[in-house]
């Protein structure tokens, strides 16, 4: 006799390779990343002098690193991403590995790269490497330091991302970037 696959033994095997893909990643750096769709945003956009720079170490890991100034109303740098549309429908949080110096960082994401708000959060580092899960729907509508009067995050897709630090203060900072995913 043939050995027939059934439909349903297809439908059970996509399913559960499906259910075995738990993660997809937005952003892997390493020795081959090309940064240039990397973007460094500073508050000298409005007279600020504060200054970021962003680029691979030897490891293969983004560095946004730099100082941050009051100076002139400043006081803050960001590191902006902008993609295609990153659908998230299936996933429910955002993982980052990094290794920060014991700061406080902002991760923002726009569903449109033409919005003029943010969905944000604030996250802590610990001056080693750590993982941090970040749920969607906790991040946010900001504008400007201000929160917005609309839904958290609830879109199936976004566009852009950022790495921020704006503590209100004058320092030096470090954050070292490995990977960026979706998970479920």
């Amino acid at each position: 006799g043939q050995n027939k696959t059934t439909p349903m033994k297809l439908i059970n095997g996509a399913i559960f390779i499906f259910l075995m893909i738990s993660s997809q990643l937005v952003y892997d750096f390493s020795k081959q990343s090309n940064l240039k769709e990397w973007s460094i945003v500073d508050d000298s956009v409005m007279g600020g002098q504060s200054a970021g720079s962003f680029q691979l170490n030897s490891s293969g890991h983004a560095v946004f690193e730099g100082a941050v100034s009051l100076a002139n109303n400043g006081g803050f740098s960001s590191v902006r991403y902008r993609m295609n549309k990153t659908m998230v429908t299936g996933y429910s949080k955002i993982a980052i590995t990094i290794k920060g110096d014991a700061k406080n960082y902002q991760f923002r994401i726009r569903a449109n790269s033409k919005d003029y708000y943010s969905f944000i959060t604030t996250f802590s580092t610990s001056g080693e490497w750590q993982e941090i899960e970040i749920p969607l729907n906790q991040l946010y509508p900001s504008y400007r330091g201000r929160n917005l009067d609309i839904p958290n995050f609830s879109s199936s897709y976004f566009e852009e991302i950022t790495f921020l630090i704006a503590n209100k203060k004058n320092e030096n900072f470090k954050l070292i970037i490995d990977k960026i995913e979706l998970k479920k």
